[in-house]
């Protein structure tokens, strides 16, 4: 028993040990004090024999096992032999070279950025077979006698490299007490890195979540089969294998925000007021453009509907603005109304709560009794320029107008969209009343005034569709089927609501476009729904009153584009749901081709309409409020019964 209540025996020499084999007694290889070998005894060579194939390193390991997984995480520390020596200086000496490592290995393993957090505790590993070395200073003997003087890791780690090409026997193995069940983690190969920005693979592996350093066991595996990985596996293995270039870093700094970042000499010099000649840089250029649209197509949402002037309005519009057979909502919502509503303020507000705080309305026109209103997302409206528009009155001598169009126009990036609404002259027989009031419009509508013309080269001064890059003309036309009551519903009755084609080729305005007298160079999307005039007010059959007007197809939306397949049409169809007219709603959508602008546009800087935004949220908010409390006292009342 030595002085520090340690047990003396051939394997624990009791001389001191110094650097560099100092005197003052035999060391743990059986070398003298004076570095004189000593022949050693059978009872000392089983002793080291019994040493070596105890403590057995990882280099002796990973010799035996190479083709294993990819992965090797590292093993725990092996265990230092107790101290060898009585002497003060020499003891103190290796207790602080052992604590001076522990609290380099304490500190790199919470350092984040400390990569080599496993090199120094690594350096002990040896790299010859059945050798162990103790402080790093005593020598030993092989097992061929020689005398092998102690050895470390190289500085640039090549162990620490190779820990993460195989899995040692031991590693797979079942653990001793120094294994913890919480440091144990899955096995099986990482997923390779994509080196993109966008990659969502590498944003997640360039995160190291503090809360979920620890990992389970793989489901589904016991026993040998269990990998039992160090704790430092998530601190210098996943930092191995990070990207360490600039599509790394900017990777992490995209985890905070979804916006790009904004470089401080790029604040300095871009004013977004004006841009180059050909829009380098330009806040409605080609960048932006791709950032917010990667396919450079925007949805449009139109909706035409003829109100009939009721001053009751149905008391949900989600089937007229966000029909339940739709993906997604899309990015500009256009409602043209004819014969409006008494209350066009109320009417707006009501659109503005079932759009909710998603879209602002953007801008709002009428003439008489045709109202338009243009609602857009509200992370869009920077992108959208000055918003004009005009109308044209086709009943000069009528007092209230009823007939006309209200036209709104503005740019959107580098694409210029014109919308119309408008109510045609009414009566079965007025063909030729209503294509006057279509040339009317074309050559009376003044705009656009002071926007741009994106392509000057393709507008004429006598028709204003000719002006814009892409133009949507939809309203009540009044055109109607020439053919008399009796013979369309046959074909309703043959055809219920799946070939309208029959019923078609009686319609007025799909003759006259093709006889090329009206909406040159627009066109429409195939028709598959029912007519949608004229119904009885709240039910589904067509009038029956003694007038018994035809059913017809009379509001129709139809579109035209300067470039070929500018224009996609997504759909096409009717709102049956809503009967407080005799006209259904009819509702469009499309995805439109954009282009990049400059900058030389004039904004409109985010306008909207503050206090209709307010009010129509603070209805909705109202609104949902009263359903809970409807839902809770239904929930609550109890009903009786008396048997």
């Amino acid at each position: 028993m030595t002085e520090n209540g340690e047990d003396s025996s051939p394997s624990q020499p009791v001389g001191g040990v110094l650097p560099g084999g100092a005197p003052g007694g035999k060391d743990s290889g059986g070398v003298s004090g004076d570095n004189r070998p000593v022949n050693p005894t059978t009872e000392d060579n089983k002793t080291i024999k019994l040493l070596n194939n105890t403590l057995k390193f990882p280099q002796d390991v990973r010799d035996q096992s190479s083709k294993t997984s990819p992965y090797q995480p590292r093993p725990p520390l092996l265990p230092k032999p107790p101290a060898l020596s009585k002497g003060g200086n020499s003891g103190s000496v290796e207790e602080k070279v052992r604590s001076r490592r522990l609290k380099n290995s304490q500190e790199s393993l919470t350092d984040p950025a400390e990569t080599g957090s496993s090199t120094d505790s690594l350096k002990e590993d040896s790299t010859v077979t059945g050798v162990f070395t103790l402080s790093g200073a005593a020598t030993l003997r092989n097992r061929q006698g020689s005398v092998v003087g102690p050895q470390s890791a190289p500085s640039g780690s090549p162990v620490f490299r190779a820990r993460g090409q195989s899995l040692s026997e031991y590693e797979r193995g079942p653990h001793d007490h120094h294994s913890d069940p919480a440091e144990q983690r899955p096995s099986g190969p990482f997923p390779a890195l994509e080196q993109s920005l966008a990659s969502a693979s590498l944003r997640t592996a360039n995160r190291i979540d503090r809360d979920c350093v620890d990992y389970g066991i793989v489901p589904g595996r016991a026993g040998p089969e269990r990998l039992q990985l160090h704790r430092n596996l998530s601190d210098s293995r996943l930092l191995d294998n990070m990207v360490s270039d600039n599509i790394s870093v900017n990777s992490m700094k995209s985890t905070f925000s979804v916006l790009n970042p904004i470089r401080p000499r790029d604040v300095r010099n871009r004013s977004f007021l004006e841009g180059s000649v050909l829009g380098s840089g330009a806040l409605l250029g080609a960048e932006e453009l791709d950032r917010y649209f990667p396919e450079r197509r925007v949805g449009i949402y139109i909706a035409t509907w003829n109100m009939q002037g009721e001053k009751r309005l149905p008391n949900n519009l989600d089937d007229l603005l966000l029909p339940t057979d739709s993906e997604f909502a899309q990015d500009f919502y256009i409602i043209g109304v004819q014969e409006g509503c008494p209350d066009r303020r109320e009417w707006e507000i009501r659109l503005q709560e079932t759009l909710g705080p998603y879209y602002v309305m953007l801008y709002a026109a009428s003439h008489g009794v045709l109202y338009l209103t243009v609602f857009v997302r509200r992370d869009l409206i920077w992108f959208c320029s000055e918003v004009e528009h005009a109308t044209v009155t086709t009943r000069i001598m009528s007092q209230i107008k009823t007939k006309g169009a209200v036209g709104i126009g503005f740019t959107f990036f580098g694409t210029s969209f014109l919308f119309i609404t408008s109510h045609f002259t009414s009566g079965d027989s007025k063909v030729y009343e209503r294509i006057l009031d279509y040339n009317k419009i074309i050559e009376a509508l003044a705009l656009p005034n002071g926007l741009p013309d994106t392509n000057p080269y393709r507008s004429t001064s006598s028709d204003v569709t000719t002006r814009f890059d892409e133009v949507f003309w939809f309203g009540d036309f009044n055109f109607r089927l020439s053919k008399d009551r009796v013979g369309v519903e046959a074909i309703l009755n043959q055809n219920p609501g799946v070939d309208m084609g029959p019923l078609l080729h009686h319609d007025q305005l799909s003759k006259e476009m093709k006889d090329g007298s009206i909406f040159k160079g627009f066109q429409e999307a195939p028709i598959q729904f029912l007519p949608t005039y004229k119904y009885d007010v709240g039910c589904d059959m067509y009038d029956t009153t003694s007038k018994q007007r035809t059913p017809s197809y009379t509001d129709r939306i139809l579109f035209r584009n300067r470039q070929v397949d500018d224009i996609k049409v997504i759909k096409y169809t009717s709102c049956s749901t809503i009967k407080t007219s005799d006209h259904r709603p009819v509702i469009a959508m499309f995805q439109v081709k954009l282009r990049p602008g400059r900058d030389n546009i004039p904004l409109g800087a985010g306008q909207f309409d503050r206090s209709l935004y307010l009010e129509g949220i603070r209805r909705r908010i109202t609104r949902e409020l009263k359903k809970r409390e409807a839902m809770k006292n239904q929930g609550s009342s109890t009903i009786c019964s008396i048997s």
